[in-house]
């Protein structure tokens, strides 16, 4: 506990929390890097030209991914000559998945000097009960969540941005992203409307750090980039999570099926940094009746919510 109260880092507005990363790794460097990524959109690619069409496009960051060639098998950090591959070929950052736990993919993808790591449960768990100390890093991590709880857990751990993670299915379905974006942002409300002797409770009931608790509370957020992830197809997806209070979006490779995907990946972009402006919305949604292929919402789900709406009138 000593050691960990040697160490205190700034985050936002010179708020403070406890750090135990070493000098040489200071988290608020990494918080920093992640901040420069706010407002905008990382795409998903499998490919050098994918890469290059959204570097084009406007996004901020592309993530490098091994082509899926099938659901059921393990998968893992992406082949080190991709992601060398894409590094030359575009000058956006480029970030890279390691599966949960993983902490030698981790080391292996920061050797080749990606922007960003992605502790990833998109690709598989290695480990079932520990996640990487990412203070042990240079680069920057990402990690996933569903709640308030695991997220300020993942930020403890050392985590630079946090991930608000749906579907996961490449579906197209974006209602589980959009109630996971509605939990955590509920309790942090929640949490700002309360006394200062409630929060231990609260911390305690969230399983989460009490000092990373008060701090949301100060804050009135959680106090690193929180971007949203999985179903986001179109501009108007994209849109309702910034309006919902997400920094930015996640946008799959799916989007790069399809006669034209620059004119997908563009016009996702824009929306997020116009999220607000329906017109301009509109007019990216226009002449996109093709980004929703293969991309529909299986119609057991839809029987099975039609069911759930009927019985609770």
């Amino acid at each position: 506990m000593a050691d960990q109260d040697q160490g205190a880092v700034t985050l936002y507005s010179g708020t403070a929390i406890t750090d135990a990363a070493k000098k040489n790794h200071p988290f608020s460097v990494k918080v920093g890097l992640a901040q420069v990524l706010r407002g905008g959109a990382i795409v998903e690619v499998s490919s050098v030209n994918q890469a290059k069409i959204a570097e084009s496009a406007g996004a901020c960051s592309v993530i490098v991914s091994d082509p899926v060639r099938s659901r059921s098998g393990v998968r893992r950090m992406p082949d080190p000559v991709l992601v060398k591959e894409v590094k030359r070929a575009v000058s956006v950052p480029v970030m890279a998945r390691a599966r949960v736990g993983h902490f030698v993919e981790a080391q292996i993808l920061e050797s080749l000097a990606v922007d960003y790591i992605d502790e990833s449960e998109i690709i598989a768990v290695a480990d079932e009960d520990n996640f990487i100390n990412k203070h042990n890093f240079r680069s920057p991590f990402i990690c996933g969540c569903r709640d308030t709880g695991e997220a300020l857990r993942r930020i403890r751990e050392g985590a630079a941005m946090i991930r608000i993670q749906g579907d996961l299915t490449g579906t197209g379905n974006i209602s589980e992203t959009v109630r996971n974006v509605r939990s955590l942002m509920g309790e942090v409300r929640v949490l700002n409307n309360m006394d200062d002797d409630e929060v231990f409770a609260f911390a305690k009931k969230l399983s989460a750090p009490y000092d990373l608790v008060a701090q949301t509370k100060q804050m009135g957020r959680v106090p690193v980039v929180q971007f949203a992830s999985g179903g986001i197809t179109t501009p108007a997806d994209a849109a309702l999570m910034m309006q919902l209070g997400c920094d930015g979006v996640f946008v799959g490779s799916e989007v790069f099926d399809g006669s034209d995907p620059f004119k997908k990946v563009r016009s996702i972009v824009q929306a997020v940094q116009h999220y607000n402006d329906p017109h301009v919305l509109a007019e990216m949604s226009s002449g996109l009746e093709s980004a929703m292929e293969g991309l529909s919402v299986r119609g057991d789900r839809i029987q099975d919510f039609s069911q759930g709406t009927s019985s609770s009138v």
